[in-house]
């Protein structure tokens, strides 16, 4: 008989992981407690603009035309109880207010809402990414309050998700790593990833703290290798150097490689910030507190990124903002999402309208949701109208749609022909070529 799955929580990491599962053919019923997303997922459309998603919900939600039908929403626990044989956890994690530690609330209220239904066989897998230490102490919950006792069972299965790629990330992961305590769990998920794994997908098996650190640990790697690059472009502004030139001749040591060397503002969203800042948290509860204090220079130098750009953009115009013109070009934390958390191109261009700057944003998808954090900024529907009599530009997301821009006809619409590229992204040669003043972050000015 064919696995039902479940899928508690129907934000990023839920609304995709269910439309995969549906997509390799288990039927699954997805829960939120937001009526009104419900509402939106049901209709065939994400929570979130994330490439590929919408068409795998018009391909499986029951309801629309042509679908398969695999894949339902609701909002009732007992409904999800009494569906699935697995149940897969993918709330929230954020951090806490005032502080690095990681928010649990939201996985414990998952938790305490589906474990007192459980009165049959199940797995319970948690995908969030928790502190390590949490599925111990989860589990003992899960068997205090299920009724089907040892029978309900808990695995952990991180999530690797890069926004803009979750689809694909889903449907073919680099690896699955499973944290579990029984030959049945690692059955269980053994059969819901059977067709990644005939595809070649690694399957790591794993004990709770060990699946929990895997993602963390990942987050923490990625992040310093970013920071790191960044760290080459502030010696090499100050050296003379070209920090493109570094990174290119860095990438073809095979030990380091050539993803995520090139230089910039800086990381953000939803999960790399708060992810080290919550490791570090809890290494410290731990003890070991002095392992990781290397992140803390790691996040230091990320958001050291957005004040030196603001400095190089208050240079560009002089010395001062006030009676400056400035366009934006990106507000999300990274192309091909609609996702403004803690976005550094949106601080940047909120920094300097605060600092007397008249601001006018554009972005291919995050403009809603930027307006709602800064209303206060101007928003443009095109990348041309955004640059109209502007003093200078600035590219602060790597959407395609920027680099494949038009130099020269932008700069009949601007003030001034300055840009300066905080994604060294854009081509010099073509900008210089169609007059304009060109700096990006760790390259010579010509």
């Amino acid at each position: 008989m064919t696995l039902k799955l479940t899928v508690i929580g129907t934000g990023y990491l839920g609304a995709t992981h269910a439309a995969a599962m549906a997509e390799l053919g288990f039927e699954v019923l997805a829960l939120d407690i937001d009526p009104a997303k419900i509402a939106t997922l049901t209709a065939g459309h994400g929570p979130m603009f994330e490439p590929g998603l919408d068409e795998l919900l018009a391909r499986h939600v029951a309801g629309i035309d042509g679908s398969s039908g695999r894949l339902r929403f609701t909002t009732s626990w007992q409904e999800v109880a009494d569906f699935g044989d697995v149940h897969f956890v993918c709330v929230n994690t954020p951090q806490k207010r005032g502080e690095y530690a990681c928010d649990m609330s939201y996985v414990d209220a998952a938790f305490e809402s589906l474990a007192p239904l459980l009165t049959r066989p199940a797995l319970v897998v948690g995908k969030s990414t928790v502190p390590v230490g949490s599925a111990d102490r989860l589990a003992a919950r899960l068997a205090e309050l299920a009724p089907a006792g040892a029978a309900a069972e808990l695995a952990w299965n991180p999530e690797f998700l890069r926004e803009g790629y979750a689809v694909q990330d889903t449907l073919h992961p680099d690896r699955i790593v499973v944290g579990v305590r029984s030959e049945r769990a690692e059955a269980l998920l053994r059969e819901v990833y059977a067709v990644p794994v005939a595809g070649g997908s690694p399957f790591v098996v794993a004990d709770y703290p060990t699946a929990e650190l895997v993602k963390n640990a990942a987050n923490s790697f990625l992040s310093t290798k970013i920071s790191f690059i960044n760290a080459m472009a502030e010696v090499c502004e100050a050296a003379g150097g070209d920090v493109v030139k570094l990174a290119e001749a860095l990438g073809h040591d095979e030990r380091i490689g050539p993803k995520f060397l090139r230089a910039g503002i800086g990381f953000g969203g939803g999960c790399l910030p708060k992810d080290i800042r919550a490791f570090m948290a809890r290494a410290g509860e731990l003890g070991a507190d002095q392992a990781l204090t290397f992140l803390r220079e790691v996040d230091s130098i990320n958001m050291r990124r957005r004040g030196h750009m603001v400095e190089l953009a208050r240079a560009a115009c002089g010395g001062g903002f006030l009676g400056k013109r400035i366009a934006v070009l990106g507000a999300t934390f990274k192309p091909d999402s609609d996702d403004v958390r803690d976005s550094p191109a949106l601080n940047v261009a909120g920094q300097i309208h605060l600092q007397g700057a008249q601001v006018t944003v554009y972005d291919p998808k995050g403009m809603e949701n930027a307006a709602k954090v800064f209303p206060t900024l101007g928003y443009a529907p095109t990348a041309l109208e955004a640059v109209r009599d502007a003093h200078l530009v600035l590219h602060l997301t790597e959407w395609r749609e920027f680099r494949e821009l038009d130099p020269a006809e932008l700069a009949d619409a601007v003030a001034d022909r300055v840009v300066l590229d905080g994604r060294n992204a854009l081509d010099p040669a073509l900008w210089r070529k169609a007059g304009w003043t060109f700096r990006a972050l760790g390259r010579p000015n010509a």
